[in-house]
C-alpha cells in the first residue's frame, strides 16, 4: 500500500507521513501495525498467520481502536477511523464512522492516499433523501429503480442489482443514476463497464446526448472517457469525432479532485490489471479484443462507483473467474445491470435490488410482444441420411480445399451435426424461402421490407453457415449486397461497429445475418423480424436475443415483432418451461490436466481425479490422429492405444504408482497430452438432400401457445368466461347503447394484457377464417357466437349508418358531413362529440360548431349515440 517502516526510535506520530508502525501501544494492548498519513493515526492492521481466516479477526483490530486516544478523531467509541485484518492471502476492512459500519473484503490495502481521502470526503448518502430526482424524460419505471439503488446507499449497501427488462433504457437510467450519484458527491470516479466495443461505443454516445437538469449535456458538466475507438466505431453523419481517451495517470493515480466517468469494456480492464494472458478473446481479430491495452499498476481506490452493464452474459468458466476478479479489484459501490439475473451475478450483487420484468413492461405499453411462426424443416428436426450415390462434397475446414464424391456406401448425420459437419443447401434455401413468403406479404400489406435478424449456427472460415444464409438472402430477393449483410466477429466482416449502426438507423441493410454479435445490448428499435437458425440451450441468451425485437418504434408504428423459429417451434415450447432458474454458486475455473495429475500424486479427493483423469484420456483419444498413436507408443503406451490405458489407469496406480506417476509429471509427456496430432476434420455438403419445410403461425396467451385454429377457441372461451367482468365485452354483446371511445379503448387494452391483441386475432382469423380485415367488433361477436358474420369495418359503418338514416330526408351539407363521419367510425368504430373538435378531418370543415348548425345540436347529439349503437349491434 505504500507505507513505510520509521527507523528506529520514530514514535512521535505527529511527524509520521505514510508510515507503517509496529506494534503500536494502546490501552487494549500493542495493535500489529498503525498506519500513519500526515501525522494521523487513521489506521490499524491486524495480521495473523495465513492458516487463518482474517474475517473474525477485525474485532481484535476493533478493541484496539478503543484503546487509542489523541487520535485524528473519535467514532462513537473507536479511536481510529480505518481497521483491517489480514492473513496476508485475505484482507477484510471496515471503516467504523457512520451509523451502520459493515466490514468489507479488499483485494488489497487501500494506499496512504486513499486513506487520506477516504477520511476527508464528506458523507454524502443523505444528500438522495433532501434533493428529489428533477431529471427529465424519466418513464416511472426507471425513477423507482434508480430510487431503489438511492436508498440502498443510504442504508450503506455497497453492492446492488437492477433487473430492468431488454428495451426499457437501462443505458439512459444509469446514465440518470451516474449523474446523480456525481451531484451528490456520493461517487467521484466512476467504471462504467460494459462487455463489448458496440456497447462501449453506444455508452459513450449516451452520455454525450444526456440532457442535465442544468440544460447541459452530461459531458459538458462531467468528464467523460473512453477507450480508443476509431473514428468509425463512433462517428455519425454531421456529429463530430470525440477522442476523450482516459490518461493512463487516471488509473494509476487517482487524485481526489478529479471527477470522472470511464466508460470500458471489461476485457481491456482485465488485461490492465492482469496483463494480456487475461484477455478474454483469443484472436486479435475479435473485435472486441483490446490489442493496444498493457497491464498498469492500477490501485483498489481508482473507482469508488462501478456500473457493469449486461452483467448476465454467460461466460466460460474462465471468463467468469476474470471478470469476478475485474469487479472485486476495486473497494467501490458495484451496481449490476441486467435483464435476466444470472446465478454468479445474483452471488457478486445480491438479489435485484429492483426488477422490472418484460411482461410488465409490454403491460405499461412500453415494450411490444411478439408473434411466432413455427418452421417445420425435416432437415431441422431429423437430421440428414445419405444414401449410396448421393452426390457430396467434403471441405476441410483448414484450408477450404473441397473434394466432390459419390457416396460409396449410406450415412446419417443427426440433427446436433446440421452445420457442424455437413449441411444440406437446399434444407438453408427453403427455409429463407418461407421467411421471404412472409416478408413479402408484409411488405405489401405495410408497405416497408421489415428489418430481419437472422441468428446463424456459426460463422467459421470454408464452412460458414453465415455465409451460406446471406447467399440465398442475396439470391432469393435480389435487392443488391447492401440489402443483406454479415455482421459477426469473423475478421473478413469490414468495421462490424458501424454496420451495426447502419443497420440501426439507415434504410439498408435491412436483414442482417449474425451469429451471437447482435444477441445483447444492442438497440435496433425498427427491427420486426428474428429468426432462430441456430438452436438456443441458455434461458438467458434466448431472453436476451428476444430482447432484439420489443422495443418500440413510433417511426413504423411497430405493434409487434415475429419470432420465426425454425426448429418446429420447439425453442418456443422449452423455453416455455424454462423461465424460471435455481440461484447457485458460480462454476469453479475447471482443474488443468497438470493440476488433476498432481492431486493424484498428492492425494488428493485421489480417486474422484483418477476418474477425471480417465475422462480427459477418453477424449484424446476420440480427437487424435494416426500419427499421435507413434507419439504415445514413444512414451510406453501400447500400440499408442490411449483408450485403452485410459482404462487401466486405476490399475496400473494402484500396481505402480510411482512409476506411472513418473509418466503422468513428466513435462514433455503432458505436453503431448495437450498438443498431440488432432484427427484431419472434414465438413460434408449434401448436394442431393432435398429439405421439406412447411411453417405455421403461433399465437401465445401467457406462457402458452396455440396454433390459429386453437388460438380462436382461447378467444372464445375467454370472451364466453369474461364478458361480464369487462365493459367491452359486455356492451358489445348485451347493450350496445353503451359504446363509446372510451369503452373501446379499454376493451383493446385488456384484451391486449390477456394475450388477445387486435393485430393477432385479425391474422389468426385470416389464417382460419380468410377474413384479414374483420373489424374487433365482429371477433367478438363471433368468439360469442359462432353464426355472427365476420365484418370489415367499411361494411359495418355502412350498414350503421343505412340504419340509422333510414327514413330521414338530409341537405347536401348534411349528407358531406355523414361522410365525414363514417370516414372517421370506419378508422375508429366510435365516434364522440368531442372528436369533431380534435379530428383534423372535421376540424378543417369547422368543427364541432359548424356541425351543430348544419345538424342542430339536439340532432347531432341523437346522430352519434344512434350511430354508436348501431355501430355496436
Amino acid at each position: 500500500a505504500g507505507f513505510r517502516a520509521p527507523g528506529v526510535g520514530a514514535v512521535d506520530g505527529a511527524r509520521l507521513h505514510r508510515v507503517a508502525v509496529e506494534e503500536y501501544p494502546t490501552d487494549n494492548g500493542p495493535a500489529d501495525y498503525a498506519l500513519f498519513v500526515h501525522g494521523r493515526l487513521l489506521g490499524i492492521i491486524e495480521a495473523k498467520k495465513v492458516a487463518l481466516d482474517p474475517y473474525n479477526v477485525l474485532e481484535q483490530a476493533k478493541r484496539y481502536a478503543r484503546g487509542v486516544h489523541g487520535g485524528a478523531g473519535r467514532w462513537g467509541e473507536y479511536g481510529v477511523p480505518f481497521l483491517y485484518s489480514s492473513n496476508g492471502e485475505t484482507i477484510w476492512f471496515i471503516d467504523v464512522r457512520g451509523d451502520r459500519p459493515t466490514s468489507r473484503r479488499l483485494a488489497n490495502f487501500h494506499s496512504a492516499g486513499a486513506l487520506d481521502e477516504l477520511f476527508y470526503r464528506p458523507q454524502r448518502a443523505d444528500w438522495f433523501a433532501t434533493h428529489p430526482n428533477n431529471i427529465e424524460r424519466l418513464y416511472p419505471f426507471q425513477r423507482e429503480a434508480i430510487e431503489a439503488v438511492e436508498d440502498g446507499i443510504m442504508r450503506g449497501q455497497r453492492a446492488m442489482l437492477v433487473a430492468m427488462a431488454t428495451g426499457t433504457g437501462k443505458t439512459f437510467t444509469t446514465v440518470a443514476q451516474i449523474y446523480r450519484m456525481l451531484e451528490s458527491g456520493a461517487a467521484r470516479r466512476v467504471l462504467f463497464l460494459v462487455d463489448r466495443r458496440a456497447l462501449a461505443a453506444q455508452a459513450v454516445q449516451a452520455f454525450s446526448t444526456f440532457q442535465t437538469p442544468h440544460g447541459a449535456k452530461f459531458n459538458q458538466e462531467y468528464e467523460v472517457f473512453h477507450q480508443r475507438f476509431r473514428r468509425e466505431d463512433l462517428e455519425e453523419a454531421g456529429q463530430p469525432f470525440d477522442p476523450k481517451v482516459l490518461p493512463v495517470s487516471y488509473l494509476t493515480a487517482p487524485q481526489s479532485s478529479q471527477t470522472f466517468v470511464y466508460v470500458s469494456t471489461i476485457q481491456r480492464m482485465a488485461i490492465n490489471l492482469f496483463g494480456a494472458e487475461y484477455a478474454f478473446a483469443q484472436a486479435a481479430s475479435d473485435p472486441d479484443y483490446e490489442d493496444d491495452a498493457d497491464r498498469l499498476d492500477i490501485p483498489v481506490h481508482a473507482f469508488d462507483l462501478i456500473v457493469a452493464d449486461e452483467c448476465h452474459r454467460g461466460y466460460t468458466a474462465k471468463e467468469l473467474g476474470i471478470w469476478r476478479q475485474v469487479l472485486q479489484h476495486f473497494d467501490a459501490v458495484k451496481i449490476g445491470l441486467t435483464a435476466t439475473p444470472a446465478s454468479h451475478t445474483v452471488n457478486l450483487f445480491g438479489e435485484p435490488i429492483y426488477r422490472y420484468t418484460t411482461e410488465e413492461a409490454i403491460a405499461d405499453g412500453y415494450l411490444v410482444d411478439y408473434e411466432a411462426v413455427r418452421i417445420h424443416s425435416d432437415v431441422r428436426m431429423n437430421g440428414v441420411f445419405l444414401r449410396e450415390g448421393d452426390h457430396v462434397g467434403i471441405i476441410n475446414p483448414d484450408t477450404g480445399t473441397l473434394f466432390q464424391d459419390r457416396l460409396e456406401d449410406e450415412r446419417q448425420f443427426d440433427t446436433t451435426d446440421i452445420e457442424r459437419s455437413i449441411t444440406a443447401p437446399d434444407s438453408n434455401r427453403r427455409i429463407v424461402l418461407e421467411i421471404a413468403r412472409y416478408a413479402l406479404q408484409h411488405e405489401e400489406e405495410t408497405g416497408r421490407f421489415p428489418k430481419t435478424l437472422i441468428f446463424a449456427a456459426n460463422d467459421l472460415s470454408h464452412t460458414s453457415h453465415a455465409d451460406q444464409l446471406v447467399q440465398c438472402c442475396r439470391e432469393i430477393f435480389n435487392r443488391g449486397d447492401d440489402f443483406v449483410q454479415k455482421i459477426t466477429g469473423s475478421p473478413t466482416v469490414d468495421r462490424p461497429l458501424q454496420k451495426i449502426r447502419m443497420f440501426r438507423n439507415r434504410p439498408e441493410p435491412k436483414i442482417v445475418v449474425t451469429v451471437d454479435m447482435l444477441s445483447t445490448g444492442v438497440d435496433i428499435p425498427a427491427l420486426e423480424y428474428i429468426v432462430f437458425l441456430r438452436p438456443v440451450k441458455s434461458r438467458i441468451l434466448w431472453t436476451q436475443m428476444l430482447g432484439r425485437g420489443t422495443r418500440l418504434c413510433p417511426d413504423i408504428h411497430k405493434t409487434h415483432f415475429t419470432v420465426f423459429d425454425c426448429f418446429d417451434g420447439t425453442l418456443i415450447e422449452y423455453f416455455r418451461d424454462a423461465t424460471d432458474f435455481q440461484i447457485m454458486l458460480p462454476p469453479k475455473d475447471p482443474l488443468t490436466l497438470g493440476q488433476v495429475i498432481e492431486n493424484i500424486y498428492q492425494n488428493v479427493e485421489r480417486d474422484y481425479h483418477i476418474r477425471v483423469l480417465q475422462k480427459r484420456l477418453r477424449r484424446i483419444a476420440r480427437d487424435m490422429g494416426g500419427n499421435a498413436r507413434e507419439s504415445f507408443a514413444s512414451w510406453g503406451i501400447i500400440d499408442g492405444n490411449v483408450e485403452q490405458f485410459a482404462g487401466e489407469l486405476p490399475a496400473k496406480l494402484s500396481h505402480d504408482f510411482l512409476g506411472t506417476m513418473a509418466l503422468l509429471r513428466n513435462p514433455a509427456f503432458q505436453d503431448l497430452l495437450l498438443n498431440y496430432e488432432r484427427a484431419p476434420r472434414s465438413f460434408w455438403v449434401a448436394y442431393d438432400k432435398q429439405d421439406t419445410v412447411d411453417s405455421e403461425r403461433l399465437f401465445r396467451v401467457g406462457d402458452a401457445t396455440f396454433k390459429p385454429e386453437d388460438y380462436l377457441v382461447a378467444f372464445a372461451r375467454f370472451v364466453r368466461e369474461h364478458h361480464e367482468e369487462i365493459d367491452g365485452l359486455r356492451v358489445l354483446l348485451d347493450r350496445p347503447a353503451g359504446w363509446r371511445p372510451e369503452v373501446l379503448d379499454d376493451l383493446r387494452i385488456k384484451l391486449n394484457r390477456e394475450g388477445f391483441p387486435e393485430i393477432s386475432l385479425r391474422i389468426a382469423h385470416a389464417v382460419v377464417h380468410h377474413a384479414s380485415l374483420a373489424d374487433i367488433i365482429s371477433m367478438v361477436k363471433h368468439a360469442a357466437r359462432e353464426e355472427e358474420p365476420l365484418l370489415t369495418a367499411e361494411t359495418r359503418v355502412d350498414h350503421a349508418l343505412a340504419r340509422v338514416t333510414a327514413g330521414h330526408d338530409f341537405t347536401n351539407e348534411q349528407r358531406e358531413w355523414l361522410g365525414y363521419i363514417r370516414e372517421h367510425l370506419i378508422a375508429n368504430l366510435t365516434i364522440a362529440q368531442d372528436d369533431l373538435d380534435l379530428m383534423p378531418a372535421f376540424v378543417q370543415h369547422g368543427g364541432v360548431g359548424r356541425a351543430q348548425r348544419v345538424f342542430k345540436p339536439d340532432v347531432l347529439k341523437w346522430l352519434i349515440e344512434e350511430l354508436n349503437e348501431a355501430v355496436a349491434a
